[in-house]
């Protein structure tokens, strides 16, 4: 069978996952043609605690979701449990974000964000796996090559590759950006489980004290998020770092489930409602740079997720926008220095904006990978109300800016003295590419 002529896009995205979509969404509002790149076919399942901070509503409702429509779980804020303690804080006031959170399974809020894209102009490819870039003689990337439910194989090629194809960071690899392993990395565990008693719950519900059978406290934190369909997404994220040793996350998540009440219908496999699965975390901005001869990393894929609560949509979704942005600006610009001037300012801008967060998160993170550290927190987090709504909007990254109270100063002063790193340099150009995954068209 011959191998059928090369579909032309000025955008192409792999993965339609929610920043990968978000990117189509928002490339394709600007009158760009994107070819939209998915290797499963929807619905699909996708490990995730399945819970939506107001920074992700925001998102949602700037792409015009309707957030009030069936199939959405909004929650009021936070429950915190720690030593037998429990606190309960509304989400923060705020005008840059909504009063409110959500939750919604993986399974139909991809597929709502993918077909939210087409809607928009996306050419949305499913069942179309990608093999490995396409480059130019001078190593840039200039399309993917690809293999369709048949077997086919085709190439689609563009100008602008975006990579949002999660932590693994196939394509990045391929061309020679690395996960920076000094960077922190999470594991996390999830099931469903039907509870009556829990699936309404106006709050989303983290233990704080996640510890193994021995006592020991982890750092981490386990969840209980209510989904509104008689089921709760029931999980734990924690930290993989030397200090704090090997862990099965199966035996944690069930060394947890021991100690909640029998009437919440979490302890017995017979309500659980599918197998239990797992992910990584890529944290922390783990690899970089996010940008390089003509691919674009956004979400898991340029290791995005929150390094201080494990959150990933968010930023995946904000990146995305980001990144459309500069795609847009930089494509009505003719191919050469100049574009590529205006590529730049992606890498950049991502160091601007989260650079000084993410590094402060990494400072917390290894704080709480330090035993003693995690026991101080665990033992007093709930005692104080007011410290625990300073926590939130910390960890949460739900500040005005500028502030709009004195809370607010605090946590952006913090960011702002925090020293800001030079990300988006780490990586020069003209690094080796992984030649075996790639291939030059002609």
């Amino acid at each position: 069978m011959s191998r059928p002529a090369a579909a032309r896009a000025q955008v192409i995205v792999v993965g339609a996952g929610p920043g990968g979509s978000t990117a189509a969404w928002h490339l394709a509002r600007r009158g760009l043609s994107v070819a939209l790149l998915e290797k499963a076919a929807f619905p699909r399942e996708k490990v995730c605690g399945d819970g939506l901070t107001p920074r992700a509503v925001r998102q949602l409702v700037a792409m015009g979701i309707d957030t009030s429509a069936p199939g959405w779980m909004r929650n009021r804020g936070l429950r915190f449990v720690s030593r037998g303690r429990t606190l309960e804080l509304d989400w923060p006031e705020s005008s840059a974000f909504p009063a409110y959170g959500l939750t919604r399974t993986r399974e139909d809020f991809d597929q709502l964000l993918a077909r939210h894209a087409e809607a928009a102009g996306a050419h949305l490819h499913t069942r179309t796996k990608v093999t490995g870039p396409l480059l130019d003689r001078a190593g840039r990337v200039v399309g993917v090559s690809t293999s369709g439910p048949d077997g086919q194989e085709r190439d689609f090629t563009a100008p602008l590759v975006i990579a949002a194809d999660g932590v693994a960071g196939r394509l990045a690899v391929s061309v020679g950006i690395e996960r920076l392993k000094k960077r922190p990395v999470g594991t996390a565990v999830r099931r469903y489980f039907r509870s009556p008693a829990r699936h309404l719950d106006p709050y989303l519900e983290s233990w704080l004290d996640l510890r193994r059978e021995d006592g020991r406290i982890l750092p981490g934190y386990s969840w209980i998020f209510p989904m509104g369909d008689g089921r709760v997404n029931v999980g734990l994220g924690v930290l993989n770092d030397s200090r704090t040793g090997s862990m099965q996350a199966r035996q944690l998540l069930e060394t947890w489930l021991a100690r909640t009440p029998a009437a919440w219908g979490l302890r017995e496999s017979r309500n659980a409602d599918g197998p239990l699965r797992g992910a990584a975390l890529p944290m922390g901005f783990n690899r970089l740079p996010h940008y390089r001869d003509g691919l674009m990393l956004i979400g898991d894929a340029g290791g995005m997720v929150n390094p201080c609560n494990g959150e990933g949509i968010t930023y995946a979704m904000e990146s995305a926008e980001l990144a459309a942005d500069v795609a847009g600006q930089a494509l009505a610009r003719p191919a050469g220095p100049s574009r590529e001037r205006a590529l730049e300012h992606y890498p950049a801008q991502m160091a601007h904006r989260l650079g000084r967060y993410y590094r402060l998160g990494r400072g917390f993170s290894a704080l709480m990978a330090r035993p003693a550290f995690t026991s101080l927190v665990t033992q007093n987090a709930v005692r104080s109300p007011g410290a625990m709504r300073f926590m939130v909007r910390l960890l949460s990254n739900l500040t005005d800016r500028p502030g709009a109270d004195a809370m607010d100063h605090l946590v952006n002063t913090l960011i702002r003295v925090t020293p800001s790193p030079a990300d988006h340099a780490v990586r020069p150009a003209g690094a080796p590419v992984r030649r075996d995954r790639a291939r030059v068209p002609g």
